[in-house]
């Protein structure tokens, strides 16, 4: 049964009884002051989700921000029928405006937020802080961007990114956009040849980057990777003209202070001032802080159309080459703000933290541009979850008074394997909405979220979207939606989801299948940038007239969406649709599994089999045993046919720096397959050889 669960009769007659005539705050408190949807929540849902389809919606929330001038003609236009033409999304044609004059000059000049805190930054040592506000952060802005006008570039230039998790980062995109130039942000994980190639499809004129930092102990150098890049960006007869660097480690204790609590002396870098510390190319390279010291703090923002590209930020491709998805500026602004205040139930006093990067979609959405449209006060965390111990986010969340905090559930189980103490070893009292991104949850780690971290009175928001999508699109509201641990819940106003059969045809009632949608929403990507066929191919081309996810769900007898993981990790055992999410949340049922990962193998007779990797709590040895314990179990929660042909102990999961599995390279070892193609994005390759040997003698 689903948590939280009271009845109350007037949700949807407070919707309809609107029309929009009245402001969407009035209809969202009508929404938050009720503490749960009905038993009969499916029928509401439906009816009030559909009211949400008209463009009266987003026209009345489009007016909470400033436009140069005003859209004419249709609200939303789009083709999603590759059979009837080119593919298309269009929002507000023929509006103008600036998404860093919304997220900055707004609030400073019109909703008088100057001196309001705009972050908190943390740094990776428990000492390093430093706080930014509104003013100061639209004058470094301003600044930033007037260096970059001084660097020739303007408006439709892509500028690419490649920075830790430090104030200058979201200065260095918002400088970006106040002067029309396209960020492309690649996480300061990746290596040089993934910078590289990232450089080279945008084809940018500029590289931001630092000189280093330390993500726990470990030292990365930063400027190293980045002078690799440019070299093999050289190579390939691209050489980037310009590169600005950010001396993070290396401080220089004469340049002003960004903000108006300077941060401490930062930890002594030895590996950063020998021989000479920084690399250093005289003919490119450019000190961050020099250019800016001499640079004006007032820039006139560059207005932009609507349909104008705001930001590329590549994903991975199934094909193994990255895709860049490119978003637009007035649907993106409209969807990523109205997503952040309904769905953690923004408040002016709350004190928000996404403990993602910036360098994946989330740190985009619900970093930068969502929380800073609403004016929130956020916390910006350059470290690790686990360093310098496990406490350090309970540490911060106590530090700071943070009321709305959203994490990975790969951080979740990372956590969960060190049990509640170290949890509770803070108050965390002052908690009110608790939120999970980026891979589907598995209900005993929602368990422990919602039971030890958020003592059973925090919501909590289990969040469905991809890069692709911009924000949220399926997801519950806090003290709105019933709880059903590991169920992303419900479609976001507007949306309208489907699930289909491999034939294509729309399964409805309680179902399992392909997850796709049939309309747009305004935050949805617009192409992929230099490959618009790649975008109709990938996206639209199996299913005409809907846009693919590429995920399977199951849609319960409630009418709850559930999302079993990519397609590509569907098995099909004897003619069975198994889904890998749901065996892997079996597994974790088990005392003994820490984090489990299933990925399929030939199988003669059945088609396919099923192949489990199993990482271990503290001090559990794996045996035949506790082997037998693991698929008696997966037997009893799902039945025969899931039974695992093979469960191999894994002391550590291949994932990417973001903490992704990556199933893919998981299913080579599996096949004993030696060939694991592109490994750039992963983060510790040592993993792999001992993967290979634990292989079970079985699978041939």
């Amino acid at each position: 049964m689903p948590h939280q669960t009271h009845h109350y009769g007037f949700l949807h007659d407070t919707l309809t009884k609107n029309r929009f005539n009245e402001s969407r705050s009035v209809v969202y408190r009508a929404m938050s002051s009720l503490s749960a949807l009905p038993p009969e929540v499916t029928q509401a849902k439906s009816q009030f989700t559909h009211c949400f389809l008209i463009p009266e919606f987003w026209g009345d929330i489009a007016k909470d921000f400033y436009w140069k001038s005003k859209h004419t003609g249709q609200f939303l236009d789009y083709n999603f029928d590759v059979k009837k033409g080119e593919i298309y999304i269009k929002c507000m044609e023929g509006a103008t405006t600036n998404i860093c004059y919304n997220v900055l000059d707004r609030n400073v000049h019109e909703r008088k937020l100057g001196d309001k805190v705009a972050f908190y930054w943390e740094g990776n040592e428990p000492g390093d802080v430093m706080k930014v506000t509104y003013r100061e952060l639209l004058q470094q802005v301003c600044q930033f961007a007037n260096v970059l006008k001084s660097q020739g570039v303007k408006k439709g230039d892509r500028v690419s990114i490649y920075m830790p998790m430090v104030v200058e980062l979201v200065v260095a995109m918002l400088a970006c956009v106040r002067i029309g130039a396209v960020h492309s942000i690649v996480f300061a994980g990746f290596s040089a040849e993934s910078l590289c190639d990232r450089i080279l499809n945008s084809q940018c004129s500029l590289l931001i980057t630092a000189d280093g930092f330390y993500r726990g102990d470990k030292l990365i150098n930063l400027k190293v990777i980045a002078d690799d890049a440019l070299q093999k960006c050289r190579d390939r007869s691209f050489p980037v003209q310009r590169c600005i660097m950010l001396k993070h480690l290396s401080k220089e204790v004469e340049a002003a202070p960004l903000v108006s609590q300077s941060p401490p002396a930062k930890r002594t870098c030895p590996d950063l001032q020998v021989r000479p510390a920084v690399p250093w190319n005289p003919e490119v390279d450019q000190c961050w802080r020099s250019l800016l010291s001499g640079a004006s703090d007032e820039c006139e923002p560059e207005w932009c159309d609507s349909e104008d590209p705001l930001f590329i930020l590549y994903t991975s491709g199934s094909t193994g080459k990255p895709k860049g998805v490119l978003h637009t500026v007035s649907g993106y602004m409209l969807y990523v703000a109205t997503t952040f205040k309904l769905v953690f139930d923004y408040q002016p006093d709350d004190v928000y933290w996404c403990t993602a990067d910036i360098g994946w979609i989330t740190g985009h959405s619900y970093i930068t541009y969502g929380p800073l449209a609403n004016g929130a006060t956020s916390v910006l965390f350059e470290g690790l979850p686990t360093y310098p111990d496990v406490s350090r986010m309970w540490e911060i969340v106590d530090k700071y008074q943070v009321t709305k905090f959203y994490t990975a559930p790969t951080a979740i189980r990372l956590l969960m394997k060190y049990g509640s103490e170290p949890v509770q070893k803070y108050n965390r009292e002052s908690l009110k909405v608790l939120g999970t991104v980026g891979e589907p949850i598995n209900p005993e780690a929602w368990q422990w979220y919602y039971s030890v971290v958020g003592e059973k009175r925090c919501p909590v928001v289990d969040t469905f979207w991809q890069t692709e999508t911009g924000g949220h699109v399926l997801t519950p509201l806090p003290a709105a939606t019933p709880m059903k641990p590991g169920s992303a819940t419900f479609p976001f106003f507007g949306v309208v989801p489907a699930i289909l059969n491999e034939s294509g045809e729309e399964l409805e009632g309680p179902c399992e299948g392909y997850l796709v949608f049939k309309q747009p929403w305004p935050g949805v990507m617009r192409t992929v940038y230099g490959n618009h066929q790649r975008f109709e191919t990938t996206y639209f081309k199996k299913f005409p007239g809907y846009y693919v996810s590429g995920d399977g769900c199951r849609r319960d007898k409630d009418g709850y969406y559930w999302i079993t993981g990519r397609m590509d990790d569907m098995l099909n055992v004897s003619g069975h649709l198994l889904s890998t999410a749901e065996v892997e949340s079996a597994l974790g049922e088990h005392a003994a599994v820490a984090e489990a990962a299933v990925v399929s193998r030939l199988h003669p007779v059945k088609g396919e089999s099923l192949y489990c990797f199993v990482t271990l709590t503290d001090g559990v040895g794996f045996n035949r045993t506790l082997e037998a314990e693991l698929k008696k179990q997966v037997r009893e929660k799902i039945g025969a046919i899931a039974t695992p042909d093979f469960i191999q102990n894994a002391p550590s999961l291949p994932k990417t720096r973001s903490g992704k599995i990556m199933r893919r390279v998981l299913r080579k070892i599996a096949r004993n397959e030696q060939d694991l193609g592109d490994l750039s994005t992963l983060a510790d390759s040592s993993v792999i050889e001992q993967l290979f040997l634990n292989r079970c003698c079985g699978a041939v």
